[in-house]
């Protein structure tokens, strides 16, 4: 608190008052240093004059940040960031800021920064644990410690996780807890994850195996509990924690789990969870302790234990210490009190440093301003501290009016008028006012002199009007300053502030102060509730006013909400299996109730789990039940009305029904035949809750329709029934019946279903085929007799495949194509097939069983078409008049090939385009064609276009523009032929630094047309002397000589005597290891490493020859496209040889 803000302190007041330091920001009492964060600043600021100074601790001991270069500091300020660095650990420890001057000391609440250890398992090596069926297993996880909140996952190496229900849980500590283990839970990787989110870290331990020995019979027992022991445990929280308390039992049947609490009903905001073994509470309140039982219940027995929870809560206020600010000499009181449980103590603090006393501190008839200083209260217990800072500040200072002077007031006639002046000064000064035409000070009761100095004027006249004066006066002196009145008539103008009726609430009359800025809006005098509740219904008043005058409105704003729970909820007219429910609607807030929802929870089969029951209209307040047999109930009700549904009632005390005979039989029933000779019958079993009493069992009955037979009869507790030794494919008539200890269900009804399916073992006749046209025909066929499908008819299937294309005498199989025509059916229409083409097919038939044999295969043949588009078209040269075309055959004819048809036409950059022109090639073999008298500088668009004796094809295009000028041709030179089993060729002759065009095209192509084309530079002559590479070879082979001459000169100082052979070892004969003048500093560089950019060749391999250059070497160079898709590759060499190319595959990948 600062004691000197006391409305507009000029800023010449505040250079001229001296202040204590007052702590403005500090960090949070925990710092975590989380690793994906890249700094953590320790946050200390502070106000005072002089300006503070600022000091640190770390554990208790004296902390220079700036000793430290690593930390990051803040000119004038106390703070300084940690940086993320990964030396973080050297910075742990509990941190806390001191800021001085002159008058005294103020501090922040400890600081401690955190830095998390990554978490891991132990390695360690787990045997396998064997349990007999029936028995319980625990499986440890033992997690370790890091940053919570903590998630546990167990799964298997595959990442499944594993299914939890009443029998398999995970714990609270991440255990997995088996109540009883069965043959299915043997595994071998059962894997406890455990996961800090905050951290974003997941670690893994080591896979457990599980094995279990199977047994004839399972040992029945009572429950026990696995988790907690023993009979009682105690509980502590702190106020505001989430409450979870767990009951895990072992036991066969599986045990179940109810929750109670002692003397008391379980808390409305009881949450049941992971199977009735978790029970949660979130923001623990006082209310919220006491004694809570679980009991675990099987058929053999129970096993209890109870759970004491108490309930604490750290330190709070009760009375904080407050800045005061005293004349000399006067006696100062400072109050500190704090609440908690347990209670908290308090520890007094003068500018940091500890002091004795309790709940206050009197400091007695003060001498001068040295004893100002900061006084710190701080109270603890062991769930917190509390820590506040208080500015006691001693001195006499004359009054300083605050008001500035001579300011302009104006009032209406009749209304009220506030002229203010504000002082600050120690001793606390005397303030009057007076008019200047009247000699004394104001009195009388139209003027009121407040505390604060400010002069009130009620029911203001026109003689009021003129000039006033505010005196002030202390021991330390006096000072004045004046002010001017005009009063005028009233003057109403807009609106301006809005208030809430006063009669329906506090009175808070001003908007900023009731009004949340964060659901409340007004903008042109429209007031916008958001979020509204039921505190927002009243009566509001708009009030519209000038400085002078004003003028009221009210509305009344009505809050629909959904209705509130029902209450006091009574069961009577109790009649076995039905019970009268009655309530007492609550209240429906301004929308009346349509209907109320009835809802039930039973405590075997699903505790805690709330299903529907029923609805009775909004204007009933009982019901009559209908329920089933042997069921412990609970009920609760809900209204719903026009906003929504509310919350439901508290929960009626339990209602058991006696058991009964079943009251229905199953449904659904589902006849199957997956095998030949058997007959699968399945239906929806009866819900545990429609047994209506214990030994639930169904009788399945079955004979063959239409065939005198006694029924067959079979009781089962399962839902499925498999019926062996039938005839193939006949009906049945089935019929289900429910039964229990006490007696049959409902007489059932007789459904009819047949027996398994065999595969259909005939095919179908008379199959023919009727050309509809070049891709489609129509196929026709004799249904099979139904003694012949051996099952119900699924449809019929097609397949066929292309022999061969009619340009082609040799035959082959092509892929199997299959249509599928469900139902019955004799003929069905085959799209998409290919022209020019000899076509095989086969259809069959087919059952749920499958496929029956196919018919005998009928060849047949399509019409011609037109072919498809040419895959390759490009302009290979271009001149001032004339443009090369070239092109290649289209992949499938679907016809005997006639020609092509070309068509140009000019299309300059306007939106005129020129007429197209037509040349018919009738040559199908042509491949090439260059097209005369075209305009200079223009551009044409190109399109081609396939033909067959049918028709042409789609067509291709392609753009290109004229030169200004024709170019001097150029002959290309032509290799010999390669054989088509070579996948690379060598280029040689050619001169170094020059670009050449390399293209590869194949015998029966026409002039320019290629199968790849690339532009490449050989490399240019390059002098080695300049070379860096070359320059620091020499330097380190200048250096190694230096080096051996000073080891000879060494040895030879020493007399030491070498043989011969060391002496050859010492200086070989250059000529014999191959090093000549012209070899010895050449380069090579043999690193193969991907072109970037580039396309791969045929063979994938590109290999150098002759010379060590290619492409490889020059990977970083610029790749470009030309405008018809071939690659553009320039670059440089670096060797001083004859070029030489060598290109391997056929496609566009070279070397030069």
């Amino acid at each position: 608190m600062d004691i000197l803000v006391v409305g507009h302190v000029n800023s010449k007041f505040a250079l001229m008052c001296p202040q204590l330091p007052t702590i403005t920001e500090a960090s949070p009492s925990s710092l975590i240093a989380f690793p994906f964060d890249e700094s953590f600043p320790m946050t200390c600021e502070a106000k005072g004059n002089p300006k503070p100074e600022f000091w640190w601790t770390k554990n208790g001991e004296e902390f220079d940040p700036y000793q430290d270069p690593r930390l990051i500091k803040e000119k004038n300020s106390g703070t300084f960031v940690i940086p993320n660095t990964g030396n973080l650990t050297e910075y742990q420890g509990t941190y806390r800021c001191y800021a001085s001057n002159k008058l005294g000391t103020a501090i922040t609440e400890e600081v401690e920064f955190v830095v998390p250890h990554v978490p891991k398992f132990p390695k360690e090596k787990i045997d396998p644990i064997e349990v007999e069926e029936g028995q319980p297993v625990i499986l440890e996880c033992n997690p370790p410690k890091g940053i919570p909140p903590l998630q546990i996952y167990w799964m298997t190496i595959g990442l499944q996780h594993i299914e939890q229900d009443d029998r398999v849980s995970i714990g609270l500590n991440g255990d997995l807890f088996f109540s009883n283990a069965l043959e299915k839970d043997s595994h071998r990787d059962y894997c406890c994850f455990a996961a800090f989110p905050k951290i974003r870290t997941i670690v893994q331990k080591n896979a457990m195996s599980v094995i279990v020995k199977s047994t004839n019979s399972i040992m029945e027992r009572e429950p026990s509990l696995l988790m907690p022991s023993g009979v009682k445990s105690e509980t502590q929280l702190v106020k505001g924690d989430e409450l979870l308390l767990e009951c895990i039992a072992e036991g066969f049947p599986t045990p179940m789990i109810e929750w109670l609490k002692i003397d008391h009903r379980l808390p409305d905001r009881v949450t049941i969870e992971n199977h009735g073994k978790l029970l949660s509470i979130d923001q623990v309140d006082e209310d919220d302790k006491g004694k809570y039982m679980c009991k675990a219940t099987n058929i053999h027995g129970m096993a209890v234990h109870y759970f004491d929870v108490s309930v604490e809560e750290p330190p709070q206020w009760v009375s904080e210490p407050e800045s005061q600010l005293s004349m000399i000499g006067s006696d100062v009181l400072i109050n500190c009190s704090a609440t908690g449980t347990p209670q908290p103590t308090i520890q007094w603090m003068v500018n940091g440093k500890p002091i004795e006393g309790m709940f206050s501190v009197y400091l007695n008839k003060t001498s001068n301003s040295t004893d100002s200083a900061v006084y710190q209260c701080e109270a603890s217990n062991r769930h917190g501290t509390l820590l506040a800072n208080a500015n006691i500040m001693i001195m006499n200072l004359p009054p300083m009016i605050l008001t500035e002077e001579g300011l302009e007031y104006s009032a209406v006639e009749g209304k009220v008028i506030v002229m203010h002046c504000k002082v600050f000064s120690s001793p606390p000064s005397a303030v009057t006012w007076n008019k200047e035409d009247s000699t004394g000070s104001l009195e009388g009761l139209r003027f009121t002199v407040h505390q604060n100095g400010s002069l009130e004027i009620y029911n203001v006249e026109k003689e009021d009007m003129g000039q006033y004066t505010c005196y002030t006066k202390n021991t330390e002196g006096t000072s004045a300053i004046t002010a001017l009145l005009d009063v005028k008539g009233i003057q109403l103008n807009k609106i301006k502030h809005f208030f809430k009726h006063p009669s329906l609430g506090p009175c808070i009359n001003r908007l900023s102060l009731f009004f949340s800025a964060d659901r409340y809006f007004i903008e042109d005098g429209i007031l916008q509730i958001v979020n509204v509740s039921h505190r927002d219904q009243g009566m509001y008043k708009c009030v519209a006013s000038t400085p002078m005058d004003q003028d009221t409105a009210s509305a009344l704003l009505m809050v629909l909400d959904i209705p509130h729970a029902p209450e006091n909820l009574l069961l009577s007219e109790h009649k076995g299996r039905s019970v009268k429910l009655k309530w007492i609607p609550g209240e429906d807030h301004n929308s009346s109730t349509t209907e109320f929802i009835i809802e039930y929870e039973e405590s075997q089969w699903e505790p805690g789990t709330w299903r529907e029951l029923q609805r009775v209209p909004g204007n009933h307040g009982s019901a009559v039940l209908k329920l089933y047999g042997h069921v412990n109930y609970r009920f609760r009700v809900s209204g719903v009305n026009t906003v929504g549904r509310g919350r439901p009632s508290e929960p009626t005390e339990r209602y058991k029904t006696p058991p009964a005979a079943p009251d229905k039989n199953p449904e659904n029933i589902k006849i199957e035949g997956h095998l030949p000779h058997e007959m699968d019958i399945n239906w929806e079993p009866l819900s545990p809750i429609e047994h209506n009493g214990p030994g639930l069992e169904y009788k399945v009955s079955y004979k063959r329709q239409h065939v005198e037979e006694d029924w067959q009869e079979h009781l089962v507790k399962r839902h499925s029934f498999v019926v062996k030794d039938t005839p193939t494919f006949v009906p049945y008539e089935i019929r289900i019946q429910a039964r229990n200890h006490h007696g049959w269900g409902p007489e059932p009804k007789v459904v009819t279903g047949y027996s398994g399916e065999d595969f259909p073992s005939a095919a179908p006749d008379d199959v023919a085929v009727e050309v509809m046209n070049n891709s489609l025909v129509k196929v026709s066929w004799m249904r099979v007799h139904k003694d012949k499908l051996h099952g119900h008819l699924g449809g019929y299937r097609i397949s066929w495949w292309r022999l061969r294309s009619l340009l082609d005498s040799k035959k082959t199989h092509g892929d199997k194509h299959t249509l599928t025509f469900p139902g019955d059916r004799n003929h069905a229409m085959v799209p998409g097939l290919t022209p020019f083409s000899e076509y095989s097919l086969i259809i069959m038939t087919f059952n749920r069983r499958g496929n029956g044999p196919g018919s005998h295969a009928v060849n047949f043949k399509t019409p011609e078409g037109v072919p498809e588009r040419t895959p390759v078209f490009r302009v290979t040269d271009v001149q001032k008049h004339t443009v090369t075309l070239t092109w290649a055959p289209p992949l499938e004819a679907n016809g005997v090939l006639t020609g092509y048809l070309l068509e140009y036409q000019l299309i300059n950059n306007t939106e005129e385009v020129g007429v197209l022109q037509t040349v018919d090639i009738s040559n199908p073999d042509t491949t090439m064609w260059v097209l005369q008298n075209l305009e200079a500088i223009s551009r044409y668009k190109f399109y081609l276009r396939p033909c067959t004796r049918v028709g042409c094809g789609p067509r291709v295009s392609k753009e290109s523009t004229t030169t200004p000028e024709a170019h001097k041709g150029v002959t290309p030179n032509i290799s010999e032929a390669v054989n088509s089993s070579k996948t690379f060729h060598v280029i040689e002759g050619l001169e170094l630094g020059t670009v050449y065009t390399v293209r590869l095209m194949t015998n029966n192509w026409v002039d320019n047309t290629s199968i790849f084309e690339y532009v490449i530079r050989t490399r240019a002559k390059v002098r080695i002397s300049t070379q860096g590479w070359f320059i620091g070879l020499m330097c380190v082979a200048a250096l190694l000589t230096l080096m051996v001459l000073i080891a000879c000169f060494v040895n030879r100082n020493k007399g030491g005597k070498y043989s011969v052979k060391e002496k050859e070892d010492l200086h070989p004969d250059l000529e014999s290891q191959g090093i000549h003048d012209d070899t010895f500093c050449e380069y090579s560089d043999n690193d193969e490493k991907p072109l970037k950019g580039s396309q791969h060749s045929l063979s994938g391999q590109i290999k150098a020859e002759g010379s060590g250059d290619s492409l490889v070497d020059y990977g970083d160079e610029d790749i470009q496209f030309n405008e018809d898709g071939s690659f553009i590759g320039e670059y440089a060499g670096r060797k001083e040889k004859k070029g030489s190319m060598e290109v391997k595959g056929t496609t566009n990948q070279s070397t030069a």
